[in-house]
């Protein structure tokens, strides 16, 4: 796992307390309360979910939660954005294989 220990600004960081969760059926370790997106990164993961039509692989894009690109499955729940969803011990993180399309299901549902 790769982490930052001393930035050049923010000086020496701490470490909190790793812990075990799986992605894709494979048990990763992260940082307690971290974004799931973090921990994927740090453990070298960057594909979450493939495009819903185009099947082309998707990242993380803006890590702030605006644009959705992180979409995962926790626990079961789909559509979870990895950027701000913190990773709890034995939390289970699937990627969203080819998830429906928001803007698709929002206009069935509202229109």
């Amino acid at each position: 796992m790769t982490r930052l220990e001393n930035h050049p600004i923010l000086g020496k960081l701490n470490r909190k307390k790793t812990i075990n969760f799986t992605f894709d059926n494979q048990e990763i370790s992260g940082m307690e309360n971290e974004p799931i997106a973090a921990a994927l990164l740090a453990n070298g993961i960057r594909t979450l979910r493939l495009h819903e039509e185009t099947a082309k692989p998707r990242g993380i894009y803006c890590n702030i939660g605006h644009c959705f690109e992180c979409r995962v499955t926790v626990n079961g729940i789909q559509g979870k954005r990895a950027c701000l969803t913190p990773i709890k011990e034995g939390m289970v993180v699937q990627s969203g294989k080819h998830l429906p399309s928001p803007v698709r299901d929002w206009r069935v549902n509202h229109v």
